[in-house]
């Protein structure tokens, strides 16, 4: 089984996969522009924008994208992605540099569910649910 996300921006794709990567002390993998892309165009407006990118985090792949211009772009598209860890230590560092330029929506703390959850909108408007997956 397999946890993939698609997350599409509007022209900051490649400042928000260093945001991530940065964050989940993660290595991008493939990144390729639109004008990189077999059969594109290598001049057009959208020549630069990243059409895909990877990033594995915790066993998840996530995939990245700029939406071409003119596309309509809502920001967030009310996607909430949820990470599970079982080291309190990471989820904490990790909540901590999603918070960052964000909005934290529920502080990190004990639910009915788990020991240690929150939840928090990144600067990016992508809404993240970490929780403690672990015993104890």
């Amino acid at each position: 089984m397999s946890f993939d996300a698609f997350l599409f921006f509007d022209g900051n794709c490649r400042e928000a996969l260093d945001f991530y990567a940065h964050a989940f002390a993660a290595e991008p993998g493939r990144v390729m522009t639109y004008g990189e892309a077999p059969g594109a165009d290598r001049t057009g407006p959208d020549a630069d924008r990243l059409i895909y990118a990877e990033l594995p985090v915790a066993g998840v792949q996530l995939m990245f994208s700029d939406r071409m211009t003119g596309q309509e772009h809502v920001v967030g598209n009310n996607l909430a992605l949820t990470l599970g860890l079982d080291d309190a230590v990471e989820i904490r560092r990790v909540f901590e540099a999603l918070a960052e330029g964000g909005t934290i929506q529920m502080p990190l703390g004990e639910t009915f569910f788990s020991s240690l959850f929150g939840m928090v909108t990144d600067r990016f408007g992508i809404i993240w649910q970490i929780s403690f997956t672990g015993k104890g």
